[in-house]
């Protein structure tokens, strides 16, 4: 890898585990410059500053989510299948990535009005593909739920929220939690995970 790849790299990992330990708003650019190992001047060869940092990060993150997603779902049919396959997928996937997920969610707020109009098309565009199943599942009388839009956002933040407890240490392995939080998820829905 070049050594300018090498070093942006250098950059994004360290602003993201950075970012996420101290909030991006602890966080200077002579605090990243430091502990990449170079001089702060050095960090604008390679972004324009925090704030392009920061989106950028948030972007691959949801960029790369929407792709993983996108070729999980690739040939699954059925509704409920659809909903199972969400489901394992996200808790999965955010269990691999737990530092940027606390970027993706908690500093939202941080962003500048056009990065965060960006960001936040990317979140919905995730949110519909889960609304989309929910909504065809009540179409379809398979499940029971008062509003599709608001059962999506509480299903996203339930299994967003593993990222906060879990340890790989823990008492339970990760496909453990991630077929609790699918049975979880379709008690929500009116099913069970026995149901065929």
């Amino acid at each position: 890898m070049p050594e300018s790849k090498d070093t942006k790299a250098k950059i994004r990992r360290t602003a993201l585990r950075l970012f996420a330990e101290r909030g991006y708003n602890a966080v200077s650019m002579r605090d990243l410059a430091e502990a990449v190992g170079m001089r702060q001047g050095g960090l604008y060869n390679h972004f324009e500053g925090k704030q392009a940092l920061l989106s950028d990060l948030m972007e691959t993150h949801m960029v790369a989510l929407l792709k993983a997603l996108d070729a999980a779902m690739a040939g699954i049919n059925g509704t409920r299948a659809r909903l199972e396959v969400f489901v394992r997928h996200h808790v999965a996937h955010h269990l691999n990535y737990p530092d940027d997920v606390f970027l993706a969610y908690m500093e939202v707020r941080s962003l500048d009005p056009d990065n965060r109009a960006r960001i936040v098309a990317l979140r919905n565009r995730y949110e519909y593909m889960l609304r989309n199943i929910l909504e065809d599942g009540c179409a379809k009388g398979l499940f029971s739920i008062g509003d599709a839009a608001v059962h999506a956002r509480m299903l996203l933040a339930m299994m967003t929220g593993v990222t906060v407890w879990y340890r790989d240490n823990g008492r339970l392995s990760r496909d453990e939690v991630v077929d609790l939080y699918l049975d979880a998820a379709l008690q929500s829905v009116g099913l069970t995970m026995v149901q065929s």
